[in-house]
């Protein structure tokens, strides 16, 4: 006889004290721990303080009956998850129908043969501790993930509020350094999760496995089992929870996307300028501030059009134009949400906001870089001094009046080019660099 070393609880609820010894008995024999009431009310009472692994319970008792114990007990949360097999004499489809119906997992029949009886009940605790496993690392999987998740939101938010202490001291050449440290200890948790989703996906597959296989082996379980698997759409289930883990695949890979976007826009601001894609550049920084693009429950989503020309690599400060393209996309964006203000989302939909970002070679001589968008635009009286250091049209505390200077410093004076803005009031906005080619 096969025996159980998990030490599972079973309460027997019955009012015959030959069936509590029968029973007691042979569960006792193969291992598990035995507890017996003979009334359905101290049963639930012991059901509520002891947690056992499953129930069997009687259908005909006085007082209590089976029917009414076992919907007292799915009716209270601190034992509604613990299967109940009826026990009775009865063999009235109705009966059966109606215990299944108040929650019960199977039907023993009395007189019972011990094997019969002990071969469903191992089944079924089989199944309760497959689930409370699988509950289990659902649980630790989803505080893992939010765990990396909080940590990844406080290190980009801090990533911001020191960038910005950074652009007010001007002292970009150490942002660089700095994103790449972060975008490094991103891919620590993410390649915790990483590790940790493949184990749990292994895992959910191993009992999706065991399930696949007792169906192979027992194809005819009965009518009770073949309803409850209607009635929690098994199939639907084993077919889904791959599927899961395949959602949170794809969420891991974004963060690693993520991690590479700012690998590229924290690229190594060095004293000599290195030969980049600037299409990299612009994309790292879109990805960076895509949680500003996105649709908002005011606003639908800013739409992002990119116009890019067949440029050759060229020679720059890669980091410092990244911060270029992240002070006039960050303006961009500003200055869209300022216009949106008093608009309804219906109309914000049919007339959407736009950046569009333009490049292309000039004369074969200069890159030329344009982002432009359709807000509210500027007066000429603003548009004379955009570029004046501590100049700035925002609220106090929301800028600094030193992005836009610190962007004309990078263009012109780092690399020998130049900038100018485009705009009219009520019609938009548009930057336009040109940087040499050599």
């Amino acid at each position: 006889m096969l025996t159980n070393s998990n030490h599972e609880i079973i309460l027997v609820i019955d009012d015959s004290l030959t069936n509590l010894e029968i029973l007691h008995n042979t569960l006792d024999l193969v291992g598990y721990k035995v507890m017996v009431e003979m009334d359905g009310l101290r049963g639930l009472e012991q059901a509520k303080k002891y947690s056992p692994d499953l129930i069997l319970l009687d259908v005909m008792m006085p007082g209590m009956d089976g029917f009414e114990t076992c919907r007292q007990l799915q009716a209270e949360p601190s034992t509604k998850n613990i299967p109940v097999i009826f026990m009775t004499g009865l063999a009235d489809p109705e009966d059966k129908v109606k215990g299944l119906q108040l929650g019960a997992v199977d039907y023993i029949i009395k007189p019972f043969r011990k094997e019969e009886a002990l071969a469903r009940i191992q089944t079924h605790l089989k199944i309760r501790r497959l689930g409370l496993e699988l509950e289990q690392q659902k649980q630790q999987l989803e505080e893992l993930v939010q765990k990396r998740t909080a940590e990844l939101t406080e290190t980009l938010n801090e990533l911001k509020r020191t960038q910005l202490q950074l652009i007010q001291n001007e002292k970009l050449s150490t942002i660089g350094q700095l994103v790449a440290g972060i975008a490094h200890e991103i891919n620590n948790p993410v390649g915790c999760i990483t590790g940790n989703l493949g184990q749990a996906r292994q895992a959910v597959e191993d009992a999706i496995e065991y399930i696949r296989l007792y169906q192979a082996k027992f194809p005819n379980p009965g009518a009770e089992l073949e309803e409850k698997a209607e009635e929690i759409d098994i199939e639907y289930i084993l077919e889904d929870l791959p599927k899961m883990f395949v959602s949170m695949k794809a969420g891991i890979e974004r963060i690693c996307d993520i991690s590479t976007s700012l690998r590229t826009f924290s690229r190594a601001d060095v004293d000599f300028k290195i030969l980049v894609n600037i299409h990299e550049g612009i994309d790292s920084t879109l990805m960076i501030l895509q949680h500003r693009l996105k649709a908002q429950a005011r606003h639908p989503a800013i739409q992002v059009i990119k116009n890019y020309g067949e440029l050759p690599k060229i020679e720059c400060y890669l980091g410092q134009l990244n911060q270029v393209f992240m002070n006039l996309l960050a303006n961009a964006i500003d200055a869209l949400e300022e216009a949106s203000r008093g608009r309804s989302y219906e109309a914000l939909k049919a007339n959407p906001n736009v950046i569009a970002v333009t490049t292309e070679i000039q004369d074969e001589q200069q890159i030329v870089i344009r982002i432009a968008d359709n807000g509210m635009g500027m007066t000429e009286e603003v548009k004379q001094r955009i570029f004046d250091p501590l100049f700035t049209t925002k609220p106090v505390g929301k800028g600094t009046g030193l992005g836009l200077a610190i962007v004309h410093q990078i263009i012109v004076e780092k690399h020998g080019g130049t900038i100018e803005v485009n705009s009219e009031l009520g019609k938009g906005t548009e930057f336009i660099m040109k940087i040499p080619m050599a």
